[in-house]
């Protein structure tokens, strides 16, 4: 019996060494909801004690996550490793590599938002704007919420806001273009400067785990015009990337 049960551990041990990887287009908890020349953003949806399917991500990317989660992260070659995840966390992680996630007892989703091009933004400045380093993070202060830089990597500042019913952010500029991830159920009233009101661009409702690209080249406002407050992060990708 003893016997048996030990044939049966080596050969599932040896079907998972010997599963092949997939593209993370072929997995088949990934779905793509955008994609363009800079990046691909995928939503992840993994229920919980279910596992992903062995796949390979060749790009850079960061990472939204909509929701708290605990999860197992198995490289290929490596240990696994134990993750606590935090609803609205957002974190860089460096390719290439093979895993799978293994979820725990809560339904694991988040926006996983590849950087196509990053072999040419790694050779982006060090920092947003070399002249001032502090830049690259920091807590600002708004009315009626707050704005975080959680960091920069491969040329792309990601910056988390929060915003109370009514909050708004002052007067800024986006000289080049950026990814809106809407961490919770959004309404948003973007205020363009000189043109008014951006509704062609910025839609006034945002549903949790809605990504939005936006041009740049333009100074708004922006303002949560809804009864709940807003949680969402941004990408800010260089100013010499296509609109």
């Amino acid at each position: 019996m003893k016997r048996c049960i030990l044939l049966l551990f080596l050969t599932a041990v040896l079907a998972a060494q010997t599963t092949p990887e997939v593209e993370i287009t072929a997995e088949p908890h990934h779905h793509l909801v955008f994609e363009n020349a800079e990046i691909r953003a995928f939503y992840v949806d993994l229920a919980p004690h279910a596992d992903t399917v062995l796949h390979w991500h060749r790009h850079d990317y960061i990472f939204v996550m909509l929701g708290g989660s605990e999860v197992v992260n198995a490289v290929e070659g490596k240990p696994p490793v134990p993750t606590k995840l935090q609803d609205g966390q957002a974190g860089f992680v460096s390719a290439p590599f093979a895993h799978v996630v293994r979820n725990h007892d809560q339904p694991f989703r988040n926006l996983t938002i590849e950087i196509l091009q990053d072999d040419k933004l790694r050779q982006s400045p060090a920092h947003w704007d070399p002249a001032h380093p502090e830049e690259d993070r920091g807590l600002e202060i708004l009315p009626g919420g707050t704005k975080e830089i959680l960091f920069v990597k491969d040329g792309i500042r990601v910056s988390e806001f929060e915003l109370q019913p009514g909050g708004m952010i002052p007067l800024h500029h986006h000289a080049g273009p950026h990814l809106l991830v809407a961490v919770t159920d959004l309404d948003l009233l973007s205020d363009v400067a000189g043109t008014g009101p951006m509704s062609g661009k910025m839609p006034g409702h945002f549903m949790s785990g809605q990504v939005k690209w936006l041009p740049g080249g333009y100074s708004h406002t922006l303002t949560n015009t809804g009864k709940t407050p807003a949680k969402f992060v941004t990408l800010e990708f260089p100013s010499g990337t296509p609109k």
